[in-house]
């Protein structure tokens, strides 16, 4: 005699493999590209969504926008980008990888100059003074020909005509993390990193604010990707909310 069960089981397993791949397929990944200097204010944002929203889960790589920005340019299968600088962004609108009309101001930012912590340096950010000789050693700061708080310094640092004399000190890095790393550890004397970054550290001193006539407006916008999946409106409307502006106002980011 046949046991029933038997006949039914096959159905059973047919049945809960269906379940499991309704499952897998109602949740949608959204894969976000973010500048470095968002990486904590974003992956706190990315942790609240995904708490909240059952059927979208977000993740998201973090680099130096020109990394990202080449990287999408490649293929990279990106849903929303976010850059430290509009420059980037233009440079994948030029390519006619952006859904121009998602394209918006998300975030502003200032940069400062940083010490390892205990080890601070008397100067004022106006070209009475010369940088180069209030330190003793390397000046970190982003690569200033790709990466844009790099791009943003060596902008402030022609500007208070202290350029040509700490060039020779000036170590460039792969994104802003790399250079606060190295403050952070004395291998470099200085740095300048987002104030954003420098507020996020205990290892660091902020020894001032580089002012904002001295170098161009330091501008994060965002966008969605023409290759991107419908769910990231979603969360591109997720990053404008009171929610999401709560926590970068946090970490020291401007959303106005």
């Amino acid at each position: 005699m046949i046991n029933s069960f038997s006949l039914k089981k096959p159905l059973f397993l047919l049945f809960c493999y269906f379940l499991l791949a309704t499952s897998a397929v109602a949740t949608d990944k959204v894969l976000v590209y973010a500048a470095a200097s968002t990486s904590n204010a974003i992956t706190e944002i990315c942790k609240q969504f995904n708490q909240t929203t059952a059927d979208i889960k977000v993740k998201v790589s973090f680099a130096s926008s020109s990394t990202l920005a080449k990287q999408i340019d490649a293929g990279a299968p990106a849903d929303i980008f976010i850059s430290a600088s509009p420059k980037w962004m233009d440079y994948l609108q030029k390519q006619q990888l952006i859904i121009n009309d998602t394209r918006h101001q998300l975030l502003t930012n200032k940069i400062v100059l940083i010490t390892p912590k205990g080890q601070q340096i008397a100067i004022a950010m106006t070209k009475k003074h010369d940088l180069a000789a209030k330190i003793n050693g390397k000046l970190c700061l982003g690569d200033p020909d790709h990466v844009p708080v790099g791009i943003y310094a060596k902008q402030a640092l022609i500007t208070l005509g202290w350029w040509k004399n700490i060039k020779p000190q000036v170590v460039g890095t792969k994104d802003v993390r790399a250079a606060l790393n190295l403050v952070e550890r004395g291998e470099c004397a200085a740095g300048i990193v987002y104030s954003t970054d420098a507020y996020s550290s205990a290892k660091v001193d902020q020894i001032g604010e580089f002012p904002e006539h001295s170098h161009s407006p330091i501008i994060y916008p965002v966008s969605k990707l023409k290759a991107a999946k419908k769910s990231a409106d979603i969360f591109l409307k997720y990053l404008n909310s009171a929610a999401a502006t709560t926590v970068f106002n946090k970490y020291g980011f401007s959303t106005k």
